[in-house]
């Protein structure tokens, strides 16, 4: 669900305010109604313009993965799973877009729903980007003999370690997420219990950052330091070494620049909300802003993810044209004999080409 969420709640509903501030006390401690209106017109404009972005760019990522209906690589495998992680995930925004511009309009069901398919996806996704990661460090730093384990990962470790995490991850959902009147609004979101009710929201901001953020974050940093490493060594195919190189640095670079600001935010927040650090009022509101704003950001990162692994690649190029060519056919032909020079990776070279494709 959106974060902007838990930071509204004070029109009569005393277990929905941040730290141990009364409702009653809020004027005089610290007005955020700046924010609130900040976050009606900024986030429905955001939230909207990311779903068209993504709908596009998954969609068309998940029609070209279906037209290929053989010789689907490792890489591909990993692609489909990706553009269906955000595709479901982008498909929830509407939702929370009419929710931050007006109201909850569409009752308990579609509450628990829209919340637990938001939380599946946002957790698969990242973890989905932690696979890749490990699947391109097996096809560059071990490519003689990885073939056999990339295989088993993206086509049956990959369910045990992403898919089920994340559907673990919705339990909250299924028992907490609920309707609620402030008064003036119907808001979705989770409604911990009153007893211990901070303690429940930062225990799940914490799992989220855990989750993620720094455990898939730590993979793929990892992976892609040992990636470049290697690439950087020997004299053999420079060419297709560099453009390697700069793909992998934009990747590490997105995942990062997209991520460490909103779980930074909300790192901060969590501690604010436990009183384990004080700021000023103007802080505060600045905080929310910027977490509004950096959860934007955040989220614009399943929008990049067709682009990062799937278009910049030249094979993915050819086949996208394939797929929306009249001629499709003889392109699919084409595709199907050079297909099996870029499979391989039992050279350096091909192994570097997988970074790229």
């Amino acid at each position: 669900m959106a974060y902007y969420e838990i930071l509204l709640d004070f029109d009569g509903n005393g277990s929905e305010g941040s730290g141990s501030i009364d409702p009653e006390d809020l004027a005089e401690a610290c007005d955020l109604r700046v924010s609130q209106d900040f976050q009606r017109y900024f986030l429905p404009a955001v939230y909207w313009i990311i779903f068209l972005l993504g709908i596009m760019g998954n969609g068309l990522v998940v029609l070209v993965m279906g037209f290929q209906k053989k010789s689907k690589n490792m890489t591909d495998k990993y692609r489909l799973h990706l553009s269906v992680a955000d595709l479901l995930f982008v498909l929830t925004l509407p939702f929370w877009a009419v929710d931050a511009m007006s109201s909850w309009y569409f009752g308990k069901f579609m509450c628990v729903a829209v919340n637990m398919i938001y939380t599946l996806n946002l957790y698969s996704s990242v973890l989905i980007l932690a696979f890749i990661s490990l699947d391109r460090y097996l096809a560059v730093v071990r490519a003689t003999n990885s073939q056999a384990m990339r295989k088993l990962l993206a086509e049956r470790v990959i369910y045990v370690g992403v898919w089920l995490p994340a559907m673990i991850m919705t339990i909250p959902d299924l028992v907490f997420a609920k309707v609620q009147s402030t008064g003036t609004k119907e808001i979705c979101d989770r409604i911990y219990p009153h007893e211990g009710n901070m303690v429940w929201k930062a225990v799940f901001h914490f799992q989220h950052i855990l989750v993620g953020f720094v455990l898939p974050g730590l993979v793929i940093l990892i992976c892609y330091c040992i990636i470049i490493s290697k690439l950087s060594k020997g004299s053999k195919g420079q060419a297709l070494k560099r453009k390697a190189l700069k793909t992998t640095i934009i990747l590490v670079l997105c995942f990062f620049v997209c991520w460490l600001p909103y779980c930074a935010g909300i790192l901060v927040d969590t501690l604010v909300t436990l009183n384990l650090v004080s700021i000023r009022c103007y802080l505060e509101r600045g905080l929310q802003k910027w977490i509004l704003i950096t959860e934007a950001l955040a989220y614009f990162h399943c929008c990049l993810n067709p682009i990062l692994y799937a278009f910049l690649g030249v094979r993915f190029s050819k086949s996208a044209r394939s797929a929306l060519s009249v001629n499709s056919r003889s392109s699919q032909k084409f595709l199907t004999k050079k297909r099996g020079h870029v499979s391989s990776v039992s050279t350096e070279s091909e192994s570097s080409s997988v970074l790229s494709s």
